[in-house]
Parts: structure tokens; C-alpha cells; sequence
């Protein structure tokens, strides 16, 4: 473990202007969620060794009126900065900003390869709204002569499982060459579940690969892969097969995240990684109020990576698909 980390991902807004059907974020119970421009720099400050920051977390971080300075302010540093975003905020002067803040890489997050399936399942969002904010930003991109790398994410799920060859082909028309398809992070299967997050458990419960016809899953692979070669498109597609850790499996085999780098919420709260989505599920203090160093080097992380270190790992780890290796 760093005794500081190199990789941190830090969440600039806690909220989001969609309602994801597989995101917890419709159900934090927040307002005003948008880290302090002095707390971010304060945070980075603390993070002599920082080479690697991923700026994005439960929320749309485009939301933040001062994200993309936030961004200027790590690069400066030497960071190499990536965000996740569902990109229907990107307007012209944001991509502007997009182009020549020296991001590293852009994800968009893009569910559906139709408006009816993507629509669905990115509750507020539009399809043409997508299409063109994306060719918004390659076409900036372009101008400015950007290195920053483009990319396209998908959560895969049972009502888009039959599109997922569809989403191979919209990715290569928009000129891209990397679709990353992930699972379900999180069973919400913990009994310390706080009760306002349960229909995100019975959400999962319907819509989860694992345990799901084995050949319709198969089949919908089988027709990205093929594809993926027809459109030269890197295809990267989750394990639908949890894995059993053997008796004495070390914790970082199971998952890395605890020693690699926290997960801080937009109020400064520290997770164990990202898949926890939400502070009041899992905490390990206050960056903010204690200081990094003292969260990441403190009792609570250290008892946590003990734990996921032995046979008996924390609860809300046993229900996390990086720990089954499903994502």
C-alpha cells in the first residue's frame, strides 16, 4: 500500500439530472450536493504522490460549475484526470472546455442502442439528445486537435442484453473503438441496507446475468463479439460466473480497490471504492475534516482491509460483483 495513494476518485456532485433505473442516486436523500471548490484542492493538495484521478462518482459531474477547473487544476499538477458522464449536459461552451482542460479520458455512459431501451433505463434522458451532444464533442475534439480519448460504457442488463451487437455498431458510427460493457455493480445485499435503498435490490434481483438464462446471455455475447470484428471495435464484456474465493485467497486478489486508492464522496466521505455508491452504506471517515492521511493510514481503512485480508470479508464486499468478479 502507498503511503499515499496514487489514485484517488473523488466525486465533484452528488447528484444527477437522471433517474438511472440502476443507480442509487435517485434515492440519496440530498440537496445542494457539490464539493467546495476549496475542499477539492484541499484534498489533491494532501496527495503528494497523486498520479491518476478518475473525477466522477454517484452524481453527473458536468453538473458542477467548476468541474472542468477542477480538472485544470489536477493536469497542472501532472495528474492524469478521467470522468464518467452520461453527457446530456454538454453544451457548446462545455465542450469547448472539454477539448482544452487536458482531460485524459471521457466515458460516456450509453445504455441502449435505441431510444426506446436506452430512454427506459436513463429515466429523463434523450437519444437525440445524446447523438448529438456526442457529435458535439468529437467534432470539438477534433478541431482542437485533442489527445483526449473517447470511450463508451454500457451496463448490461437483461432488458438490454439483445442490443448489445446494436451498441457495438452505434459505437463504430460514432466513429469510436472501445465499448466497455460492465454488470451490475451491487447486489444491495447487505442487512445493514438502509431502507430507502431497497428497490434497488429487487431491481438488481430482475435484472442481474448472474443466474439468468445461460444461453440467452451467450447468445447476446456471442453476437457482440461478432460484431466487434466486423466493426474492429475493442470489446470488453463482464463475467456472468461469480467466483468462490478459496480459504486463504489474499484480500487484494479478491479486490484491490482498499489499497489502491479511496473513494470520497462529495462531502469529503471516504468509501472503501466506488461500488458502494453512497456514504451512508459504508464509511471510513471524513478527508475533509481529518485529512487524507489520516483517513487513509487510520484505524477504520486499516480494520476494513484486514477484514477483506481474512476469510470472513466485510458484508457489503460479499454482495459487490468486483468481489465475485462479475463486473
Amino acid at each position: 500500500m502507498e503511503a499515499t495513494p496514487r489514485f484517488v476518485q473523488i466525486e465533484p456532485v452528488g447528484e444527477c439530472n437522471l433517474r438511472c433505473q440502476m443507480c442509487p442516486v435517485r434515492y440519496r436523500e440530498v440537496t445542494n450536493a457539490y464539493m467546495a471548490w476549496d475542499e477539492f484542492r484541499g484534498i489533491v493538495d494532501q496527495l503528494p504522490a497523486l498520479a491518476e484521478l478518475h473525477l466522477q462518482g454517484l452524481g453527473e459531474p458536468l453538473l458542477h460549475p467548476r468541474f472542468f477547473d477542477m480538472v485544470e487544476y489536477a493536469v497542472a499538477r501532472g495528474v492524469a484526470v478521467s470522468v464518467n458522464t452520461n453527457l446530456t449536459l454538454l453544451t457548446p461552451a462545455k465542450a469547448e472546455r472539454a477539448a482544452t482542460c487536458g482531460l485524459e479520458a471521457i466515458y460516456v455512459s450509453v445504455d441502449g442502442a435505441t431510444p426506446e431501451t436506452y430512454e427506459r433505463i436513463r429515466v429523463d434522458a434523450r437519444f437525440d439528445r445524446l447523438e448529438r451532444n456526442m457529435r458535439r464533442l468529437l467534432e470539438t475534439l477534433a478541431r482542437h486537435g485533442s489527445a483526449t480519448r473517447v470511450q463508451v460504457t454500457a451496463v448490461a442488463m437483461r432488458e438490454n442484453l439483445h442490443e448489445l451487437a446494436d451498441l457495438v455498431a452505434l459505437t463504430a458510427r460514432w466513429g469510436l473503438s472501445t465499448l466497455s460493457v460492465q454488470h451490475l455493480c451491487h447486489d444491495f445485499g447487505e442487512s445493514t441496507l438502509p431502507a430507502r435503498y431497497a428497490p434497488m435490490r429487487e431491481f438488481v434481483a430482475d435484472q442481474t446475468l448472474v443466474d439468468h438464462d445461460p444461453a440467452r446471455v451467450a447468445h447476446a455475447f456471442d453476437a457482440a463479439r461478432a460484431a466487434a470484428k466486423e466493426h474492429g471495435v475493442a470489446l470488453r464484456l463482464p463475467r456472468v460466473t461469480p467466483v468462490e474465493h478459496a480459504p486463504g485467497t489474499p484480500g487484494r486478489s479478491r479486490c484491490d480497490w482498499p489499497w489502491r486508492g479511496p473513494y470520497v464522496a462529495y462531502d469529503g466521505t471516504a468509501m472503501p471504492c466506488c461500488m458502494v455508491a453512497t456514504p451512508d452504506r459504508a464509511s471510513l471517515g471524513n478527508v475533509v475534516r481529518e485529512g487524507v492521511d489520516a483517513v487513509w493510514n487510520g484505524a477504520a481503512y486499516e480494520d476494513f482491509r484486514a477484514r477483506l485480508d481474512s476469510d470472513e470479508p466485510p458484508e457489503i464486499c460479499k454482495s459487490c460483483s468486483v468481489y465475485a468478479h462479475v463486473f
